[in-house]
């Protein structure tokens, strides 16, 4: 799984903390909370790591 090195919208390196993010939502922390952990605070940067291919199919419970 390539997740993009940086976010294409202000250029903040989010794939160093793919690793750690993913390792915190596997130990049962919510991604908001992984993601404030992270200090990952721009939703541009929120959404590169959250709109991974990984993660599509559980984004697709919530279409309609």
């Amino acid at each position: 799984m390539l997740v993009p090195v940086r976010c294409f919208s202000c250029g903040f390196p989010v794939s160093e903390y793919y690793e750690q993010y993913k390792d915190l939502v596997a130990k049962g922390k919510s991604t908001k909370d992984a993601l404030n952990e992270l200090q990952i605070k721009k939703y541009c940067c929120r959404r590169m790591l959250l709109s991974s291919s990984e993660y599509q199919n559980d984004l697709l419970k919530f279409q309609k």
